[in-house]
């Protein structure tokens, strides 16, 4: 094991791919004011944060560029000018689109390409907005988790935990996909009812052996947070999950709205026992994403 692996992470290059949210000026975002982001992130400046914090590999997770394809030929380069730097790449398709099979052509013929994410859910006020929940009725969106599934690629999971029963259902109809959970399922209300009811809800997702559980993204829904407040979240998903299926992400960028990425490491590294380290910090990930 060379350095540990950051299994969520994002770069951009407003120059080089259209991103329209970090285009949009004064929009608020289910995570929070996006102001502070909204200029380049290159790989040099995510590897400025996580080298000295150990990692030496990444998988980079798509961010809502305008054209997908686009996004993942920009990250295919960035990853060939740095092979000193080992990275996998989760791309945007649209598994329920008429013409999936010539698209995830295009994606496979990436060699950094590992899986695809099409969030279902990100916060319940922005998903009333963008009709996301829906993939959950459609069913040309079992069919493209199959297909996608069938050659290999993993798909990604992002939504909250009251649609993680009905994700549940649609997942039993295509078993052979690998899914990574984003999120630790975006325990969105961290009251102590709200926590028990996502605890509840993430049963039905933790029982399904095909789904791995990422240590991600927790200050989004909690801007101000202290170590304390990772806890319950963490020790959940590896009691639910086991430490074989769970792996840290930073959600860098994003989170780096709530903390720097030493702070963020630091508070996993407390909460996460050392003799799971090596799994939840590398082994997992380089698993889960062939690296």
């Amino acid at each position: 094991m060379n350095g540990w692996i950051d299994a969520h992470h994002h770069l951009w290059d407003l120059s080089a791919v259209t991103y329209p949210w970090l285009m949009a000026k004064g929009v608020e975002r289910f995570f929070g004011d996006p102001t502070a982001i909204q200029k380049n992130y290159l790989l040099r400046d995510f590897r400025s944060d996580a080298e000295p914090e150990g990692f030496a590999a990444s998988v980079h997770i798509q961010v809502g560029a305008e054209d997908g394809l686009q996004e993942a030929s920009w990250v295919q380069a960035v990853a060939d000018a740095n092979p000193d730097w080992p990275m996998a790449q989760v791309v945007f398709c649209d598994l329920t689109a008429p013409d999936l099979g010539a698209r995830l052509d295009d994606f496979q013929a990436l060699s950094t390409v590992r899986g695809v994410r099409q969030i279902v859910g990100r916060a319940p006020g922005e998903d009333a907005v963008t009709g996301t929940n829906d993939l959950l009725d459609n069913p040309r969106f079992v069919e493209g988790l199959r297909q996608a599934g069938q050659r290999g690629l993993s798909f990604d999971l992002q939504l909250i935990p009251e649609l993680m029963e009905k994700m549940a259902l649609v997942l039993e109809q295509a078993p052979d996909i690998k899914v990574a959970l984003c999120h630790a399922g975006s325990p969105h209300d961290r009251s102590a009812s709200g926590l028990a009811g996502w605890a509840a809800q993430l049963h039905c997702l933790s029982d399904l052996p095909q789904i791995t559980c990422k240590l991600s993204g927790l200050g989004m829904f909690q801007h101000d947070w202290e170590v304390e407040d990772f806890r319950p979240i963490i020790e959940t998903c590896l009691e639910q999950f086991g430490p074989d299926r769970c792996m840290f992400g930073s959600n860098f960028p994003v989170d780096s709205l709530y903390s720097d990425y030493a702070t963020l490491v630091r508070a996993h590294r407390e909460i996460v026992p050392d003799d799971m380290y090596g799994k939840v910090f590398h082994d997992t990930a380089a698993r889960f994403y062939a690296l």
